[in-house]
């Protein structure tokens, strides 16, 4: 679903609020951040604060919530139970639910961590020429659970999730340059070339998000992704957490640095 990229973050926030957008965040208010999501009980919520700190690759924190406030600081009059547009539950491991409204589910002893997202500085990318085959497409990134284990930290242990862009192999070190700009999203690239490299045997076969093609001419990138989090919760068969839907993620007020 298309939506025209001039909206600002709060308009779109106000679409998603209402349901009027369920689909990919890339592409949409260039310039500003977005964020993955993780929602955990107070009771874990320092294993995986000291889990981010241990994984700063794919685990950015941007910012994180005090137990049962909804407003981020980085967009004022915001509620994150109803304005990212898909949100998935897990219950011990495992994938339950995906609504686009958390609100009933909403506690009290709730914290909510919001983990830099790599839409970010796509827009970076496209003004420098480099075009993303994802966002032209309209479709989501592809991500993969990857052969690298993160660091643990109490209960949380698991394997890294990589998001892949195809890029003209010409436009490779103009690529890791600008992306190293922004670590507070990922920041450069952690491998380009030979999927297997990272265990991922099938690029056509994507964990989460849709596949591309690699074209003439073009490299696979490998970024570390927000996604971690959601393996994470598998591996660890986490009782209760909340996140983003891949691909699908909080837009924020504040602008990229």
């Amino acid at each position: 679903m298309r939506v025209d990229p001039t909206l600002t973050p709060a308009a779109f926030r106000e679409r998603c609020r209402n349901g009027l957008h369920l689909g990919p965040t890339a592409g949409i208010a260039p310039g500003f951040v977005q964020a993955n999501l993780m929602i955990v009980p107070r009771d874990v919520a320092f294993d995986f604060l000291l889990f981010c700190q241990r994984n700063p690759k794919p685990c950015p924190l941007v910012e994180v919530l005090e137990a049962g406030r909804t407003e981020p600081s980085i967009a004022p009059g915001a509620d994150i139970r109803t304005d990212l547009p898909g949100y998935r539950v897990y219950r011990d491991g495992a994938l339950v639910d995906e609504p686009h409204d958390v609100t009933p589910l909403w506690r009290d002893d709730l914290v909510t961590f919001l983990i830099g997202c790599s839409f970010s500085f796509e827009s970076a990318l496209i003004d420098a020429g480099i075009p993303l085959r994802h966002v032209d497409q309209g479709i989501n990134v592809a991500m993969y659970r990857s052969a690298i284990a993160c660091n643990p930290a109490g209960i949380f242990h698991g394997p890294m999730v990589v998001s892949m862009r195809p890029i003209q192999a010409a436009d490779v070190a103009r690529t890791f340059e600008i992306c190293a700009r922004f670590p507070d999203v990922h920041g450069a690239p952690l491998h380009v070339g030979d999927p297997r490299a990272l265990g991922i045997v099938d690029l056509a076969s994507p964990d989460y998000g849709d596949a591309v093609d690699i074209g003439p001419g073009e490299l696979p990138v490998f970024w570390a992704c927000g996604v971690t989090p959601q393996a994470v919760a598998q591996a660890a068969r986490l009782p209760f957490c909340i996140t983003h839907a891949p691909g699908r993620m909080f837009v924020a007020d504040t602008r990229n640095g």
